[in-house]
Formats: C-alpha cells, structure tokens, sequence
C-alpha cells in the first residue's frame, strides 16, 4: 500500500511553496514565473500560492527574502575592525552571489513591470532589518579603533555596496583580493578619517 500524503500547514506549507518559487526563478527567470509553475513544482493548486500573495511582484518580493534569511550573514566578532569586515563581506560573498546574480540577470522584466530599480527592491526586502555593521561598528567604538558618531549610514554600508556592484557586474562571487581591497583601501582609511583628533588623542594609550 501507498502511504497516504500528509497535507502540509502552516510554515512548512510556506516554505515548501517558497522553495519551489526559487527554483522556479532561478529556471526561468521573471518572464517566465507563474503562479502555475510554481504550484506544480510545490505539488499544489494555483489558489493554494495565489491566496498567500495576490500579486506577482508580491511573490518575486517574498521569495528572495525567504531565500536571503534562510541564509543569514553571522556576526564574526574577530576581534578588530578589519578583521569584523572580511569576515562579514566573506560570508556575504559565499552566501548572497547567487541572489545578487539572479537580481541582475533575471528580473529585467520585473523592474520594467513594477516601475522600479535594484535600490527600491533592496529597500523592500531589507526594511526592519538592523544592519549587520551596527555591532561591528559599536564593538570597534569601544575599542577606540574608530568614532561612531562620525560614521554616516552611507559609509556604514559601503563595504556592501561595493561588493553587490561587483557581483552584479561579474555574476559571480567577488575575488578574496577585491575584498580586502575594499576594506584596506576604502573603508578603513574612510572611517579613520571620519574620527575627530579630539576623540582620537582621548583614547590614545597612556604611557
């Protein structure tokens, strides 16, 4: 006999349908990302996807959140600021490129449809989210490596910003020597130099 199929609920029946939208994108791209495809790959009914999001821009949006936190960026604490920032911008590399890549060459029909950029979407997927910096940035404030009331959002996400504009011009993930380019040659040197004389002698060691 058969066993019978267990009706999925719930989470396991959202990530089961997520899942199978991911591959579905990663396949066709956003032209081809359908309600149908995705229902038969999660081995369900259309209603079934269509009832969780009403739109297909919707469920573009929900899928690649759903694939970037089942893959979450862990907060190193190395030790040092540079040290922090690799570390981050290694695990970023090794877990996001294929977001990133799929972002730059398969949803061209997405951005077209919506009326809207790679920047708006970043937005849409990473608001309420805190910033993987924030307690890098804190601990080497603590340490006396930089001032973080110096530090402006923009400068606090650079290190990332290069980084996706690498992958999304190569489709593929960035090089180990362009990373600790971007750390030593832009964002360290930025930083320090974002931290006022009078903080910086305030914390010089004594001797």
């Amino acid at each position: 006999m058969t066993a019978p199929v267990q009706r999925r609920r719930g989470a396991v029946l959202e990530n089961a349908l997520l899942d199978a939208a991911w591959d579905e994108l990663v396949q066709h791209g956003y032209g081809g990302f359908t309600y149908e495809g995705v229902a038969a790959r999660a081995g369900t009914s259309r209603p079934v996807v269509y009832r969780r999001w009403p739109t297909k821009p919707e469920l573009l949006r929900a899928t690649i959140a759903h694939r970037r936190n089942s893959m979450p960026v862990v907060d190193p604490d190395t030790g040092s600021l540079r040290g922090d920032v690799l570390a981050l911008l290694r695990d970023v590399n090794s877990k996001r490129a294929g977001v990133v890549a799929l972002i730059g060459v398969g949803l061209g029909a997405y951005f077209e449809e919506t009326g809207t950029s790679f920047a708006d979407l970043r937005q849409a997927l990473a608001g309420g989210y805190p910033s993987v910096m924030g307690p890098v940035l804190e601990r080497a404030d603590a340490r006396g490596e930089i001032d973080l009331r110096a530090i402006t959002p923009r400068m606090m996400e650079l290190p990332f910003d290069l980084i996706r504009h690498e992958m999304l011009i190569t489709r593929r993930p960035v090089a180990a020597a362009t990373l600790e380019e971007i750390v030593d040659t832009i964002f360290l040197p930025l930083v320090a130099r974002a931290a006022p004389v009078s903080r910086s002698r305030a914390r010089a060691p004594r001797r």
